[in-house]
């Protein structure tokens, strides 16, 4: 198997469930608007898993061509989550780092827009 030189991003948070519906939308027009604006992504997904007690995962996983491309959206330290103004207002806590994967494998074929 030849290797990939794709990398995959992911960011987890806590959020009150009664919010997801409108923090879902605030990631997609902030983090997930500049990702895609950004060169060498090659696209994203924001997913959401209700923990029942009142709380949801919100996890966001965006695939890119190289490091030097997540550096250009995320900044000199791309190991470092990026957050905008109102994250703060929504998240119960905020993990300082986001997860770096190399892809070995990969087949998907979806596209879901946004309401």
């Amino acid at each position: 198997m030849t290797a990939s030189k794709v990398i995959l991003r992911k960011w987890t948070g806590r959020i009150r469930t009664g919010e997801q519906d409108e923090y879902g939308a605030y990631v997609a027009r902030t983090g997930a608007s500049d990702c895609a604006g950004t060169s060498g992504n090659l696209g994203f997904q924001i997913l959401i898993r209700p923990l029942g007690d009142g709380t949801s995962q919100i996890a966001t996983l965006s695939w890119w061509e190289s490091m030097d491309a997540i550096r250009d959206f995320a900044g000199k330290e791309p190991d470092l989550a990026r957050y905008y103004p109102e994250d703060e207002r929504f998240l119960l806590d905020r993990p300082s780092h986001v997860e770096h994967h190399q892809v070995i494998a990969s087949r998907v074929a979806l596209s879901i827009a946004p309401d």
